[in-house]
């Protein structure tokens, strides 16, 4: 289908293709061909539709994330004003929600759910030689790290939605904010390491990821799991199996049905969207360095006139 954009949420894949990729090994790097439109997160409404949709109508209002991740190499172009859509990708709008809301939700909340509640796809790990596995959370601990940025923000949502204890680490600023999303304890890491205080924790969600995510397997209880969303450079494998912990990852994939089954949420209001800021689709480039800058609160979003 065809989508008239009225939004689109702005994600770390956006930079690292405007980066060529820098951060990942040589070998993993996918060939790419300027001119590159970059950006996979949309929400709009349905323009046109090839005559084998049956489930969609010109004028519905849908979201998706686009091509993710076979248009790592720039084939997703959603930083536009129309895009092209395979159907299975795409869900219809939550409707208690406006398009700038719904436009922040799909990468990162579609990467908290894969990782967190349902895996939805068995196609093959990039990342690990096993297909990763979602913990079950009720009446567990969980830790969430880079708590308030864009995974971090759902992620601390789902877990108490799943019946966790959750504690939110991020710097304090953002107190107030995941305390009001459900935190039942949080961290100012600028404060405090949390490593160094917390203990016997079932599970660590670390949205920030990295080698630094190693740190964190002093935090957890023999049997307990660490996710780092960003797995590249974790050097604690052998840290990791003394401890008696599991360590694993997953690449985040598109899906029109799991985006169908989180908008019940979105509508609900049980999980919400927070927008950090909006910039118009020509000031991308001002998106991008308020990325850059950092202490992010919820996702950033462009919008299409």
């Amino acid at each position: 289908m065809l989508i008239r954009v009225h939004a689109v949420g702005v994600n770390p894949p956006d930079w690292y293709l405007r980066e060529g990729y820098a951060s990942l090994p040589p070998e993993w790097r996918p060939p790419m061909y300027l001119p590159i439109i970059p950006g996979t997160d949309v929400s709009g409404v349905v323009a046109a539709l090839a005559d084998d949709v049956a489930n969609f109508a010109i004028g519905d209002e849908v979201y998706s994330m686009v091509r993710f991740p076979e248009g790592l190499a720039g084939d997703s172009k959603a930083y536009a004003e129309y895009v092209a859509v395979p159907s299975a990708e795409v869900a219809r709008k939550p409707a208690g929600i406006d398009h700038v809301h719904a436009a922040g939700a799909p990468m990162s909340l579609l990467t908290a759910w894969q990782f967190m509640i349902e895996l939805g796809h068995d196609a093959p790990n990039p990342l690990q030689p096993h297909a990763h596995q979602p913990v079950p959370l009720a009446g567990r601990t969980v830790l969430v790290n880079g708590a308030a940025g864009g995974v971090g923000h759902f992620a601390v949502q789902l877990a108490r939605w799943k019946g966790a204890r959750v504690i939110a680490v991020a710097s304090g600023r953002h107190e107030a904010f995941l305390r009001d999303l459900g935190a039942d304890e949080f961290i100012d890491y600028t404060k405090t390491a949390p490593e160094e205080v917390v203990r016997d924790v079932d599970l660590v969600v670390d949205a920030v990821g990295g080698p630094g995510a190693a740190r964190f397997l002093r935090t957890l209880k023999r049997g307990g799991a660490l996710f780092p969303i960003f797995p590249l450079g974790f050097a604690g494998a052998d840290e990791a199996g003394k401890l008696g912990v599991t360590v694993s990852a997953t690449q985040v994939r598109s899906s029109g049905a799991q985006l169908a089954e989180l908008g019940e949420l979105l509508d609900a209001g049980t999980v919400r969207v927070a927008v950090d800021s909006t910039f118009a689709l020509a000031d991308a480039r001002k998106a991008h360095e308020r990325a850059a800058h950092g202490h992010i609160q919820g996702k950033i979003v462009l919008t299409v006139r």
